[in-house]
């Protein structure tokens, strides 16, 4: 893990499109501003381990989906 130091105001790139900015200080919570390509999805930690997790369980529904076709005949 790369850890860097910054002040408000100052900010960190990411390849050539992905700009992290330190918008705001504030005791132990710190603000901070993404600038991202739109097709760069940008989720906190926890949301995105719940959509991983809700992506889980949808896909097992659909693991016999291909046992209720009906089978077609090659000639």
């Amino acid at each position: 893990m790369l850890v860097l130091s910054r002040k408000k105001g100052e900010a960190i790139q990411i390849g050539d499109d992905i700009e992290i900015t330190i918008t705001a200080i504030k005791g132990d919570q710190v603000k901070i501003g993404i600038n991202a390509p739109k097709n760069i999805e940008i989720h906190r930690k926890e949301v995105y381990l719940d959509i991983q997790s809700e992506n889980t369980e949808a896909s097992k529904d659909i693991t016999n989906l291909l046992s209720l076709l009906p089978k077609t005949k090659k000639e």
